[in-house]
């Protein structure tokens, strides 16, 4: 049997794993191991095991997901994304389809600290799902855009999907940071459009709310300022060069810390739900990355890549057409896998093949990832869809599924604007480094 036949095989038992509800990093672990070990012998499958496992969780540039995630749960324990909706509410909430306006521009700004998609849809699903009922929201309207609004988590800085694509390929942290941003807004701006045309069509689903005096939107939007501060120092500051991303981490953390403990809004028990919720994510996310380093030299000896990269190109398709094969096979994917698992297990194939391509890597690292969030909110797997539902657990799923149709065409546009106009992803991390 030659060594692509036993990768071929390697990655069939690797789906089969994850399919039989074994945690990625472990399948990914115990792939990579048999796999070399079977090829290499035990000694070298020990070796890579042990010295993988020692750099992966020495790396240094991996601070940022602990205290990202820190940030995100101790602004969560104090109420403060709370106040991020409420300012939205305040500004958008009068117009017809406003509380699903003002989901999206929370998740968007939620997104900004927390940088997980499931942490921001249950966060601002438990704040602004009960309001939109109230109003007599279209169960479909409110579902959907907490969902669909919940995904910018994965591509708005600081993204984790971003720093485990930066780990995997050695990239930049800041510029795939960078990149994000203009992306963010652009989808952000397209969910809104979608709530609008659903609107226009049934303004029954998204009623007009009521309107707020100016000094009471400046009194809400107040109460938001110190976080939207804390965002604008964190990735402000990495954008001037201030200070790097993993410093950036450490200082929003901190920021909010102070601000939280200074303004009493946050608990001691509300401080120790943070703690621990962020030392299980970290952990989680710990071993995908040691998990995917160990199936890395696997696919190494196999050739998996070399050949996968021989076989689009011998259909003659050009480069776009290539890309358009791995895109649709990231759609395919996310039927049956959640966005983290798609991300480690493509990575190390397709990135040698986009490179080969003379595509960006960090123009797409941004398109995988707006792929790999379609795919948080397309059936049968859609993780999204089902943490909204156990937040909204009157809401049947079929609901929930068609609510996002919508936005999953707005996610659809603006990966097209980003495939013709690579600019709108590469324009900010290029006038930061030339």
């Amino acid at each position: 049997m030659t060594d692509l036949m036993i990768g071929i095989l390697g990655i069939v038992a690797l789906f089969g794993l994850m399919i039989l509800r074994t945690p990625v990093a472990f399948a990914m672990l115990f792939t990579g191991f048999f796999g070399v070990w079977i090829l290499d012998g035990l000694r070298r499958a020990t070796a890579i095991m042990f010295t993988e496992t020692y750099s992966s969780i020495s790396n240094y540039n991996l601070i940022v997901v602990p205290m990202f995630v820190l940030l995100g749960n101790i602004a969560s324990e104090s109420g403060f994304s709370r106040a991020l909706y409420d300012a939205a509410h305040a500004w958008v909430g009068r117009f017809r389809g406003g509380l699903a306006s003002a989901s999206v521009i929370g998740c968007a700004a939620f997104s900004a600290v927390s940088g997980s998609s499931v942490a921001t849809a249950v966060t601002i699903g438990r704040v602004a799902l009960p309001e939109m009922k109230r109003l007599g929201y279209g169960p479909g309207l409110s579902t959907g855009s907490i969902a669909a609004g919940g995904t910018l988590g994965f591509l708005i800085p600081p993204s984790t999907g971003f720093v485990i694509y930066a780990i995997l390929t050695e990239e930049s942290i800041g510029r795939l940071f960078m990149a994000g941003i203009l992306p963010g807004v652009l989808m952000s701006g397209l969910f809104i459009l979608a709530i609008w045309v659903v609107t226009l069509r049934n303004p029954a689903a998204g009623p007009v709310g009521e309107a707020k005096p100016l000094s009471e939107r400046i009194r809400l939007f107040g109460r938001a300022a110190p976080l939207v501060g804390v965002i604008t120092v964190s990735i402000g500051g990495i954008y001037l060069g201030v200070f790097t991303p993993v410093e950036a981490s450490g200082i929003g953390a901190g920021l909010v810390i102070a601000i939280a403990l200074l303004s009493g809004s946050l608990s001691r028990a509300g401080f120790v739900n943070a703690l621990g919720d962020t030392v299980k994510t970290s952990a989680m996310l710990y071993m995908i990355v040691v998990g995917a380093n160990v199936l890395n030299p696997f696919l190494a000896i196999t050739d998996i890549p070399l050949a996968l990269s021989h076989m689009l190109t011998s259909f003659g398709l050009g480069p776009y057409g290539t890309l358009v094969l791995i895109l649709l096979s990231y759609v395919v994917l996310g039927m049956f896998l959640d966005g983290l698992a798609m991300l480690v297990v493509t990575i190390p194939i397709y990135y040698p093949i986009i490179m080969g391509l003379g595509f960006d890597p960090i123009w797409f690292g941004v398109i995988a990832v707006i792929v790999i969030e379609m795919g948080m909110i397309t059936p049968p797997v859609g993780l999204n869809v089902f943490v909204v539902r156990s937040v909204a657990e009157d809401i049947p799923l079929h609901t929930i599924f068609k609510g996002v149709i919508p936005f999953l065409l707005a996610m659809l546009a603006s990966l097209i604007l980003i495939i013709l106009f690579p600019q709108i992803a590469l324009a900010i991390p290029n006038s930061m480094f030339g």
